[in-house]
């Protein structure tokens, strides 16, 4: 079956679950797949023009290989109103030509990696093809007033129409298993091809670097970052990865911000960490995130310290994992996460049991 995807992020951006999916796909099947961007689908805010302003943009763009078309809808910025997608319809018929001179008479796959009134459309018109809604996030949790309101309207109805549904977390399972039976755990995972390989790490003074990457936005925890830095005045704090909120405190002299940087050269900054952190606070959208990032700490042989947030509570099982209750065990954690090591056996273990292939192997699609 050919794969129409509809991706929650766009095909230029750092490869993430919807990119290693259809990756997946094509391997398994040798099927070609059309990936459809996002588009806006709530209404605009101020604060959008000062994001455009400051963004930092992202450093890595992904090739596109013969066998993707990438799809760019054009759509004003009103969906959450009555009436938009007869509006933004008229925009979409291009894109609509396109998908039905790659349907032809072929069998497809429509899966869905975000709501939206293009998906519920590309449902009707495809009506009786297999389909898919992977659900990655608390997608209302983005938005707020009628905007958050009208998007858990059209998830709704995006889950009471599609064949099968997979969450990547353990709060989504439950959520959406109010609705129907058949919802399938399907957590993030690694590309093993991309991590670096272990090496002995470079013998340097005692000072101990605890590291993050990713996007520091307003789920990132400032306060439990500056609580360990006043505890390890001697280490530092490394955090690399644009900042979209600022700590409202001025910073200890031993946190170090680093800008955003390509995929594989973090993976190589990872390799300075002497240890992991996940520093998120925990509301209504961490409670809902599989970080991509534990499983390549893991990966790479570092033990993690993480707050308590969404999936992070059922990985502190595993061995190297500490999850932080409140600033009071900072200390405590942060000298248990330094006594740790890895052996090469079970870090490559690791590697293939949460790798992409056999998470979605795993989950017996196709």
């Amino acid at each position: 079956m050919r794969l129409i995807y509809l991706s929650p992020v766009p095909w230029a951006s750092f490869a993430q679950r919807p990119h290693k999916f259809v990756q997946w796909y094509h391997e398994r099947t040798g099927e070609p797949v059309i990936w459809v961007d996002p588009y806006p689908t709530r209404l605009p805010q101020w604060a959008d023009l000062g994001r455009l302003r400051s963004s930092p943009g992202l450093p890595q763009l992904n090739s596109t290989p013969a066998w993707i078309t990438i799809l760019k809808p054009g759509a004003l910025p009103i969906e959450p109103l009555p009436g938009s997608g007869w509006i933004n319809e008229k925009l979409w018929r291009r894109l609509f030509q396109e998908i039905d001179g790659f349907v032809r008479d072929a069998q497809i796959l429509l899966v869905i990696g975000k709501p939206s009134i293009l998906a519920i459309k590309l449902l009707e018109r495809f009506k009786g093809c297999p389909s898919l809604y992977d659900a990655m996030d608390e997608f209302p949790a983005f938005y707020s007033g009628f905007s958050r309101f009208s998007m858990a309207r059209r998830e709704r109805s995006l889950v009471g129409s599609v064949d099968r549904i997979w969450v990547s977390s353990s709060a989504l399972q439950s959520r959406w298993s109010q609705h129907r039976s058949d919802v399938a755990l399907v957590r993030n995972a690694l590309d093993p091809t991309v991590i670096p390989a272990l090496s002995q790490k470079t013998i340097r003074s005692t000072k101990k670097i605890f590291g993050y990457v990713g996007t520091i936005a307003s789920w990132f925890d400032w306060d439990w970052v500056c609580a360990l830095a006043g505890a390890r005045l001697d280490d530092e704090i490394r955090l690399i990865g644009p900042v979209f909120s600022s700590p409202n405190k001025d910073l200890p002299p031993n946190v170090v911000l680093l800008p955003p940087c390509s995929h594989d050269a973090a993976l190589l900054a990872m390799k300075e960490f002497d240890v992991g952190l996940i520093p998120f606070i925990r509301n209504m959208l961490t409670n809902s995130v599989d970080p991509i990032k534990y499983y390549e700490y893991k990966a790479l042989g570092l033990p993690v310290i993480s707050t308590n947030f969404g999936e992070m509570s059922f990985h502190s099982v595993n061995h190297g994992v500490f999850i932080s209750q409140s600033l009071d065990d900072v200390v405590a954690l942060a000298d248990a996460a330094l006594s740790v090591d890895f052996k090469a056996v079970d870090v490559a273990a690791f590697r293939l049991e949460n790798s992409w292939s056999t998470r979605f192997d795993a989950a017996q699609l196709i």
